[in-house]
């Protein structure tokens, strides 16, 4: 960190708070007294307290991590953006847009969009190939999108840490950070609530000078700390490897040759002792076979027999199912035998009361026929009403008719008899 003394401090303002009617009870701990109604701050806070910021962020950036620049007061945009660029750094200067933590996704889609609108506008911003009216469009939009987001054209994903020039005016940007758990460093003034900052920084968050020294303070330690870490990823001379390389090389050639001679030597004794036994034990290998032959024979013998067993089985399973089949067939034809004799000898029984049913009926038809003879008595009257007009008879038929009823008369005294 630059040498920074009191005199810098007290000529840039910082020690200008608020009213005193504007103040916040939380910041009493930073206040150092009052003077003409008007709240002084303590400077050796603010010293020791940039100095923690400026540390954290050396070692942030260091590792990589990159803060975010915050300041959106007319009279500190072009101060942040100077410092911002001055050391790569994001940047937000015209207005904090809601969700630009929270909701990254979409930012980077509108980023996208802007991105497109300047490569349709070319280097020159001439619109080549587009209409007129279709081209003021389109500048419209790209301006828009260049003030809110022009300073996060860059930024990949969110920022792992935020640099606030003002808390009480950037409250949502200080919100969305604690919600995703990002730390915060922050100039706090005599009207600021300095709970939800990581690193409090008091001191004046309007006098632009004030704001260009804290904003110099941390772009510095970030320029420091991308520094080390540009050497940290670069690698080292090839010259230092080589010698090692070289090393390794002879070492595993010593190795190597080592491990080929201890093969050499145990190869040759196997020889030895393979001549050495060969003779001895030509015989024991054709014996060896004879009982593999022998052993496989068995072996096929015992399949030979088991596949046999359990053909036996099988087959004297079937026949004991068809023994026990033809048996059950058997009772049962024996049961309906018993059931029809049973019923035979009990059908003569019942055979008189046919015999008696026979005879009632016979009589019933008797009385039946001897009915319709009673009522044949009364003359036919049914014919006589039936014929309106008088029909002529032959004495043929009129001869008939008398033969008939006389025979008629006949019968019906045979029946009174």
């Amino acid at each position: 960190m630059a040498v920074i003394s009191m005199k810098t401090f007290l000529e840039a303002g910082v020690h200008f708070g608020h009213q005193t009617k504007r103040w916040h009870p939380n910041m009493a701990q930073y206040i150092y007294g009052i003077k003409n109604g008007v709240h002084v701050i303590d400077l050796r806070q603010t010293l020791s307290k940039l100095k923690v910021a400026y540390e954290y962020v050396k070692v942030s950036a260091a590792e990589g991590r990159v803060p975010l620049f915050v300041g959106t007061k007319t009279q500190i945009q072009r101060i942040v953006k100077e410092e911002a660029d001055r050391c790569g750094s994001p940047y937000i200067n015209f207005r904090w847009l809601g969700g630009l933590l929270t909701n990254f996704g979409t930012v980077k889609q509108s980023i996208a969009r802007m991105k497109t609108f300047e490569e349709i506008a070319g280097e020159d911003g001439s619109y080549e190939g587009v209409i007129k009216k279709e081209a003021l469009m389109m500048e419209r939009k790209r301006v828009k999108l260049e003030r809110s987001l022009g300073g996060v054209r860059n930024m990949k994903s969110v920022p792992s840490i935020l640099f606030i020039t003002d808390c009480h005016k950037e409250q949502l940007a200080l919100k969305e950070a604690q919600k995703l758990g990002i730390p915060v460093i922050g100039v706090a003034d005599t009207n600021c609530d300095p709970t939800g900052i990581d690193f409090v920084i008091p001191g004046n968050d309007d006098s632009p000078r004030a704001v260009a020294l804290y904003a110099n303070v941390i772009s510095t330690a970030v320029m420091e700390g991308l520094a080390e870490y540009k050497q940290s990823r670069i690698q080292t001379p090839p010259v230092d490897k080589s010698p090692a390389k070289k090393l390794k090389s002879k070492a595993s050639v010593s190795d190597k040759k080592e491990v080929d001679a201890d093969v050499k030597s145990q190869q040759t004794d196997l020889k030895e002792t393979a001549t050495e036994i060969k003779p001895s034990a030509k015989k024991p290998k054709g014996k060896a076979e004879d009982s593999d032959k022998k052993e496989n024979a068995d072996d096929k013998q015992k399949q030979q027999t088991e596949s046999k067993e359990k053909s036996a089985e099988i087959k004297a399973e079937t026949d004991a199912k068809k023994v026990a089949e033809e048996k059950t067939a058997a009772e049962e034809k024996k049961v309906a035998e018993e059931k029809t004799a049973a019923e035979e000898k009990k059908a003569p029984a019942v055979k008189p009361k046919s015999k008696l049913k026979a005879k009632a009926s016979v009589k019933t038809a008797e009385a039946k026929a001897e009915k319709p003879t009673l009522k044949t008595k009364k003359p036919p009257k049914k014919e006589a009403v039936k014929t309106d007009k008088p029909v002529e008879i032959s004495p043929a038929a009129e001869a008939k008719k008398t033969a008939s009823t006389k025979a008629k008369k006949v019968e019906e005294t045979e029946t009174e008899k």
